[in-house]
C-alpha cells in the first residue's frame, strides 16, 4: 500500500510540474501588454533565446508525459497486484472458514460419541454390580472377568477423560502464550518508562 502511496505523490509532483511549465509558457506567450509604440522585430538574440526556451518546455512536457504514464501504468499493475492479494485472501479465507465448520461439525459428532460411551460404560460399570451382588454363590471367574470389564471400563473413561483435558490443554497454550508475552512487554516497556 505504500508503494501506491507513493506513485500517487509522484504523480501529483508531476502533474504539479506540468501545470508550472504549462503556466509559464502561457506567460512567456502572453507577454508584457504591446503599448501603443508599433510592433519592432525582436532582437536577434531574443527570438533564438525564446525559441530554445519553447524547445526546452515542449521537451519538459514531453518527458513529464511520459513519467505520467510510467507513473499510470505502475499505480495499474499495483492495483492489479492488490486486486489479486484481495482475491487470494478472500478464497484463502472462505477455504479456512469452510475447515473450521467441517472440524466444528467432526468435535460434535466425536463428542456425542464420547458422551454415547461413558453412559455405556457406566451402564455396564452398574450391570456388573448388580451381577455381582445377586449371583452371591456365582463361580470366582466369573467375577474376576466381571471385576475385570468394570476396571477396563474405568481404565476407558480416564483415557477418554485424559484426552479432553489435553484439549483443553492445547486450547489453552496459545492463550496463556500471548497473555505471557503481553506481560512481559508490558513489564519491559514499564522498565524503560
Amino acid at each position: 500500500m505504500t508503494d501506491i502511496a507513493e506513485y500517487e505523490r509522484r504523480i501529483a509532483f508531476a502533474l504539479e510540474r506540468i501545470g508550472r511549465q504549462v503556466g509559464a509558457l502561457q506567460a512567456r506567450a502572453a507577454g508584457p501588454a504591446p503599448e501603443a509604440a508599433p510592433a519592432a522585430p525582436p532582437p536577434s538574440g531574443l527570438g533564438e533565446d525564446a525559441d530554445a526556451a519553447m524547445l526546452a518546455a515542449a521537451d519538459e512536457i514531453h518527458s513529464l508525459r511520459a513519467e505520467l504514464e510510467a507513473e499510470r501504468q505502475a499505480n495499474a499493475q499495483m492495483s492489479d497486484r492488490v486486486r489479486a492479494l484481495r482475491e487470494k485472501q478472500e478464497t484463502t479465507l472462505s477455504a479456512m472458514e469452510r475447515r473450521l465448520v467441517a472440524a466444528a461439525q467432526q468435535a460434535e459428532t466425536a463428542q456425542a460419541e464420547l458422551d454415547r460411551l461413558k453412559r455405556a460404560n457406566l451402564d455396564l460399570a452398574q450391570a456388573n454390580r448388580a451381577l455381582i451382588e445377586a449371583a452371591g454363590d456365582a463361580p470366582q471367574h466369573l467375577i474376576n472377568s466381571a471385576l475385570q470389564a468394570e476396571v477396563e471400563t474405568l481404565r476407558a473413561a480416564r483415557a477418554i477423560e485424559a484426552a479432553e483435558l489435553d484439549q483443553i490443554i492445547a486450547a489453552l497454550t496459545p492463550i496463556l502464550s500471548a497473555h505471557e508475552k503481553s506481560g512481559h512487554a508490558k513489564q519491559e516497556a514499564d522498565k524503560d518508562a
